[in-house]
């Protein structure tokens, strides 16, 4: 990172500026270089190392999010079917990453792909008739898109035994299990992935990288351009910096920002901390016996992002078990934030949606205030749910990251808690910025194409077209009808990616 070390000064001007060293903007800072390499491009960020907040390895599940065991992403209908549409978006989602990130391979701006990303089965399991009943017919309905054609079903001990021996050690025979299985799922590490992606940029790109300088204000000029102050954290200087351009993918702190560059379509945001933390055994007798990511049905109240899930991780070549999440609450909108951070996030347009949101999910937070009173011996009872004879001393307690949940102005409620990603432009896209959480860095190459379609809908469609299709050959497709494609960009991604399954 030595030109981020030397590089003291920022320009007074630069076309493109990207704030935060995360996943997100590192992708779009790939992609901008790609489609125009003369383009002025730099990129803040507050802390000293790239992805050190919520794409940090430890501070996410690792999960390539493709709806192979989420869940949450196929809700079954008042008339009992189940709805796909939801996993389907997110399975092409993920395909549109894997491409870009093979891409990357192929091109050899970055290299050894298994140090971020490792063939790792994805498994649904359910406990109880009622919902092995509703497991089944989520599999059947899924096993007819081209996208989870590969899937497996299975009710038979011994073959879960197969799957999932440590789920399986000490069960009673008797017990009603179901589950689902698909080899093609992944392990990423995207704090690797990131930082394989600023080295690429750093080394052979003119973006320039500013570690541990704070973006703290946005502000429109009468220009047109924006004007942001930025403050160098170890030497103390502060000075303002314009753009043409700017996108906000600072985790949590991006609302904050938002809300300082005062566009009409930040009004009535506001933003709703969770933390999170693990059970972590390097026990590698468990882990041995554990290959796959397996995800089961949340409890009634709990958000989406607390689905409990045993996970295979592969952090720097060492494999290790984690399980949860179990939530928790602060009122930072980072790890390394303030706690002044939401009491200071409150004003006149958003107070309503944020006591709106309070009110009606008065569930929630009795959800998390019990999360967060639960002792380590508790959270190995529920632990012990999916591995019977589970021993405290095998297991710690690590912290996850820091979630800012979006709450947005509703008509009827005043304000609504929403569990996505969701991308605010101004209406001459000339700034634009992520919020949300889950499915997050899974999807960032599809979210940052998003931004790109509503902030250069001319120059994709025109000059950087062919660019386009050359990085992510099914753009514009649905892999969803169309199983001779899907075939060819998962046989294409698995090649570059060194997958094996």
């Amino acid at each position: 990172m030595r030109k981020a070390i030397t590089s003291k000064t920022p320009k007074p001007k630069y076309d493109v500026v990207l704030i935060g060293g995360g996943i997100m903007s590192a992708t779009l800072a790939t992609l901008l270089h790609e489609f125009d390499p003369n383009l002025d491009i730099a990129i803040f960020e507050r802390l000293g190392r790239f992805a050190k907040e919520s794409t940090a390895a430890w501070n996410n599940a690792g999960t390539g999010h493709s709806a192979f065991c989420e869940l949450n992403y196929t809700p079954q209908k008042e008339d009992g079917s189940i709805d796909i549409v939801k996993a389907e978006k997110i399975a092409e989602q993920f395909e549109v990453s894997k491409q870009f990130w093979s891409y990357l391979v192929e091109k050899n701006y970055i290299q050894n792909p298994q140090e971020f990303i490792n063939s790792c089965a994805h498994m649904s399991l359910v406990f109880g008739e009622n919902d092995a009943e509703y497991l089944q017919k989520r599999f059947n309905a899924l096993k007819e898109s081209p996208l989870f054609s590969d899937m497996e079903f299975s009710t038979d001990h011994e073959k879960l035994r197969e799957w999932i021996p440590l789920v399986m050690s000490k069960r009673n025979q008797s017990e009603v299990l179901a589950a689902t299985k698909m080899d093609l799922g992944t392990d990423v590490n995207f704090g690797s992935l990131t930082r394989k992606m600023a080295k690429h940029l750093l080394e052979d790109s003119k973006v320039e990288v500013f570690l541990y300088h704070e973006v703290k204000d946005i502000n429109p000029r009468e220009d047109g351009t924006w004007e942001m102050k930025v403050k160098d954290r170890i030497n103390r200087h502060k000075q303002e910096v314009t753009a043409d351009f700017v996108f906000i993918g600072a985790g949590g702190y991006a609302l904050p920002l938002l809300e300082s560059s005062d566009i009409k379509e930040s009004a009535g945001y506001g933003g709703f901390p969770v933390s999170g933390q693990w059970l972590v055994t390097h026990n590698q007798d468990l882990v041995e016996q554990h290959q796959a990511k397996v995800y089961t049905q949340a409890t009634v109240d709990a958000p989406p992002m607390s689905v409990p899930h045993l996970d295979l991780r592969i952090i720097d070549g060492k494999k290790a078990l984690l399980f949860g999440p179990f939530a928790g609450f602060s009122t930072k909108f980072l790890k390394e934030g303030s706690y002044l951070d939401l009491p200071e996030s409150v004003n006149t347009k958003n107070i309503r949606s944020l006591f709106g949101a309070w009110w009606h999910n008065l569930p929630l937070t009795k959800y998390l205030i019990q999360q967060v009173a639960m002792s380590k011996a508790q959270r190995m009872q529920h632990l012990r749910e999916f591995v019977k004879d589970a021993k405290e001393e095998d297991w710690e307690l690590k912290v996850a990251g820091q979630r800012v949940q979006i709450i947005k102005k509703d008509d009827k409620l005043g304000g609504k808690l929403e569990f996505g990603t969701e991308v605010v432009v101004n209406e001459k896209g000339t700034i634009a910025s992520l919020l949300g959480a889950s499915p997050g860095a899974s999807t960032a190459v599809f979210a940052m194409l998003n931004v790109l379609e509503k902030c250069f809908p001319e120059k994709l469609q025109g000059e950087w077209k062919d660019k386009l299709l050359e990085m992510i050959p099914s753009y514009g497709q649905k892999l969803s009808e169309n199983p001779e494609l899907t075939k060819k960009v998962r046989d294409y991604s698995k090649e570059k990616l060194e997958l094996i399954y």
